[in-house]
């Protein structure tokens, strides 16, 4: 497999896209620049939930973490499948329960994990990673109170005299655009097995994966992916040997690539209106790469060659 690096934007309209449970659910922000935050834990529950969604119950595509999961269970299977007993286990017996959880769980095999619990399966290296997202400008977290035409228990109600109302609080982002980034190691790909079926599915993943995640706190079209830059790495030179581990070790370190798009915000360019961005539109012009607009430099479907052994494929 050969390395790849990406840039995955993505926006939210009146939706939070990532509330902080230390901080009664307000959406993640930075406190010394005020722009929003989204974690990579996040970004990754979104791919794991895709693909749960669509592989099912195919072999292959189980999912380690996920909703109500007991992990001490799943490592169990692994000793089960391989006829093995845990509490016997040494170095040996636990590699091979390791490559059963990467063969059988996509997430595993995509992200890593450690399984070094009373169960033990080792530990695995994920060949993807994921940057926190950050927004392009500052976010304001926008405070709504709600009622709920109910009470939960009959003493709520007698204190109310059968009014029967309870107050909430909602917090939404009027409009943010994100930005984050990532990353696959094809040495690392090589252990867990990370294939390219893998990859793509990934991709798709990231591609389609606010689809399936509306909720009161997201409602459907308030977050959705708006571009997804792939830098494939194919290295350079006649000797086929040679080009291939390029293509593993990269042609250009992770950060020149991902400088070469930027994103011009309205603190540095204020919109002549004055007024703050409220979609996507408004950005469309301030996003360049090589100093080139997105749109003209490549669009959407497109891959182009970049020179010095790297190919840019542009896939949103």
């Amino acid at each position: 497999m050969n390395r790849y690096d990406f840039i995955y934007l993505f926006d939210v309209t009146d939706a939070n896209p990532n509330g902080d449970p230390d901080a009664g659910n307000l959406p993640r922000l930075d406190p010394e620049t005020g722009q929003g935050l989204a974690t990579d834990v996040m970004q990754k529950r979104k791919i794991r939930n895709y693909v749960q969604l669509t592989k099912g119950d195919a072999p292959g595509y189980d999912i380690y973490v996920r909703e109500k999961a007991i992990l001490n269970q799943q490592h169990a299977r692994a000793y089960e499948a391989l006829k093995l007993d845990p509490k016997k286990a040494k170095q040996p017996e636990r590699d091979q329960a390791r490559d059963w959880m990467c063969q059988n769980f996509f997430d595993i095999r995509t992200f890593g994990a450690v399984m070094t619990t009373d169960v033990n399966c080792g530990q695995v290296r994920g060949p993807v990673q994921l940057s926190f997202a950050r927004s392009i400008d500052r976010i304001v977290s926008a405070e709504h109170a709600v009622t709920r035409m109910a009470v939960t228990t009959v003493q709520e109600a007698e204190k109310q005299q059968g009014d029967n109302r309870t107050m909430g609080r909602k917090f939404t982002v009027p409009y943010a655009l994100y930005r984050s980034h990532g990353f696959i190691n094809p040495f690392l790909a090589d252990q867990t097995k990370f294939s390219d079926d893998d990859r793509e599915l990934l991709f798709s993943a990231l591609e389609n994966a606010f689809q399936f995640d509306a909720s009161a706190a997201r409602p459907p079209g308030s977050m959705a992916p708006r571009a997804l830059l792939v830098f494939r790495h194919d290295g350079t030179g006649a000797d086929g040997d040679q080009k291939a581990q390029q293509a593993k070790l990269g042609c250009a370190p992770s950060h020149v690539l991902f400088d070469r798009l930027k994103i011009k915000s309205f603190e540095e360019q204020p919109a002549e209106d004055g007024k703050p961005s409220r979609s996507f539109e408004s950005y469309k012009s301030r996003i360049t790469f090589d100093g080139t607009p997105l749109d003209d430099f490549i669009k959407s479907g497109e891959s182009k060659d970049l020179g010095n052994g790297i190919t840019l494929i542009r896939r949103i």
